[in-house]
């Protein structure tokens, strides 16, 4: 199978060239893309070296699908593009995430809405896929009356800007402006602003929570509110999730459901300190959830602590696993139906 990775170079583009070998998902012929400054240089690939393409040249080759992780703008412009080739687009930006005509989806929730004809497939926020692969099972059982989050989230969220500011920041130096990817210090700091402010003096990244886990859930009324936090942690986004459900549960059972969920692992022993961290969730592609305990301050109440690597499953892994169930059912790579 012909794979284009646009944004190869980048972050999360680095580490979806790393979750397609070890996921051995079928590459017969890699096409590592990126911006026109770095057409000619050379990512490893199964041990080989591949030299970057550029946009126009990727959309020539026709390749059987392409996952993007290069920013909204060159998503608008070339997704559409590499569809009209007959490439299946997988996107991680929030280009097409609220797009009525789009799919949004986390294969473990909501992989059934999709069809041969998604042309472009939206990769959800990372906070929210791993919220929503933790929640999915519970609102199924109990629904989902309200939600409040509070997340804990990576600099590695923001790019190589940010881990570089860090790093600066960690050794004693203080970054130039033009170097600061944060208004603020971030080391030895927690910054309660992700993206930037909205009208309604929440911010993009929080209302991207709300408006998401709506879609995914296809359910417009259920009432969400978040705040979003910026950590010095490189690697691994927490969240802290309390939730009202409409139907009576007991604590034993949502463990249990949790631990049979696919995705989810479930640290929650904390007798022996055991519950999820993420220095532990690094470089793993599965959604961990401990903390598990009711809310006795409202009816039907729990509380939750999620964690997940943003780079994997809340970016590369996901946007790989849509590409796998596409292969999966046939729409995509040798023997597709038409």
């Amino acid at each position: 199978m012909k794979v284009a990775v646009v944004g190869a170079t980048g972050l999360v583009g680095t580490v979806m060239l790393e979750v397609l070998q070890e996921r051995k998902f079928p590459v017969t012929e890699l096409l590592p893309v990126a911006s026109e400054r770095s057409v000619g240089k050379e990512v490893v690939f199964k041990g080989k070296p591949v030299k970057v393409i550029g946009l126009a040249a990727a959309v020539a080759a026709r390749p059987d699908v392409a996952i993007f992780s290069a920013g909204g703008s060159v998503s608008k412009e070339w997704a559409p593009k590499f569809a009209a080739a007959g490439t299946t687009v997988v996107d991680n930006s929030s280009a097409w995430r609220m797009d009525p005509a789009k799919k949004l989806v986390v294969p473990e929730v909501n992989a059934y809405v999709l069809t041969p004809e998604d042309k472009i497939i939206a990769n959800p926020n990372c906070s929210t896929i791993q919220m929503v692969v933790a929640l999915a099972p519970l609102h199924l059982h109990f629904h989902i009356k309200r939600l409040v989050i509070a997340t804990y989230q990576s600099i590695t969220g923001t790019g190589m800007k940010a881990v570089k500011q860090y790093q600066t920041e960690l050794k004693g130096g203080k970054p130039r402006e033009d170097e600061m990817a944060y208004h603020h210090p971030i080391f030895e700091n927690c910054i309660p602003h992700c993206d930037v402010f909205l009208d309604n003096d929440y911010t993009r990244e929080e209302m991207k929570m709300v408006n998401e886990t709506r879609k995914i859930f296809g359910d417009q009324t259920l009432r969400i509110t978040a705040t979003t936090v910026r950590v010095p942690v490189n690697g691994g986004h927490s969240e802290a999730l309390n939730v009202e459900f409409e139907k009576p549960f007991e604590v034993a059972a949502v463990r249990k459901l949790l631990s049979e969920s696919a995705g989810i692992i479930v640290q929650d022993n904390p007798a022996a300190n055991e519950y999820p961290m993420p220095l532990l969730a690094k470089c793993k592609d599965e959604v961990f959830v401990g903390r598990i305990r009711r809310d006795f301050s409202i009816e039907n109440g729990l509380n939750l602590w999620v964690v997940a690597d943003n780079l994997r499953k809340g970016a590369a892994t996901n946007a790989i696993q849509i590409a796998e169930y596409l292969v999966k059912k046939k729409w995509i790579g040798a023997g597709a139906r038409t």
